[in-house]
């Protein structure tokens, strides 16, 4: 197997477009950040150039390999997910990892521009969603009111 210069383009682009998602989620604050976004999403492109590389060398089906992919990040996408007084957390986290593997196979693949048209979208989700998102839970907030009572027992003798 010989390097190829368009199979570090692709590396290189699904870094970028793991970026992009993992600083918002970085911003936000989230467990699954910058770094992690980036790794997962490089990683998954470079398992789908060696998937291809090794496909046509072997005469096999490229796809094999690569889906193990959906796979594995599954586990990790299980690992955000928690439960916390009777509500869950962490699901638009193992989202942003499941994107970030799509993402990575769609730059291994070369399919740049669903990559660069899946990027905007996931980031218009991601930035502008989540105002929206908090108008509309401000319309469903529990409150619980504590009302305290100064109690004159003098009130209450009888005359």
């Amino acid at each position: 197997m010989t390097f190829e210069w368009l199979d570090l383009v692709k590396l290189l682009a699904a870094l970028v477009a793991g970026g992009l998602v993992g600083a918002e989620r970085e911003r936000s604050r989230k467990a699954v950040g910058l770094r992690t976004l980036i790794l997962i999403s490089t990683g998954s492109a470079l398992v789908t150039i060696l998937s291809i590389h090794m496909a046509g060398a072997n005469n096999n089906d490229p796809g094999r390999i690569a889906a193990n992919i959906v796979t594995g990040i599954g586990f990790l996408g299980a690992g955000v997910i928690l439960e916390e007084r009777g509500r869950v957390t962490g699901l638009t986290t193992a989202a942003t990892i499941w994107l970030s593997a799509a993402l990575g196979m769609a730059a291994g693949m070369g399919e740049f521009a669903l990559l660069a048209l899946t990027t905007v979208l996931a980031m218009i989700v991601l930035l502008l969603f989540s105002r929206f998102e908090n108008v509309l839970a401000s319309t469903q907030e529990d409150r619980t009111y504590v009302l305290t009572i100064a109690i004159d027992w003098d009130k209450f003798k009888q005359k």
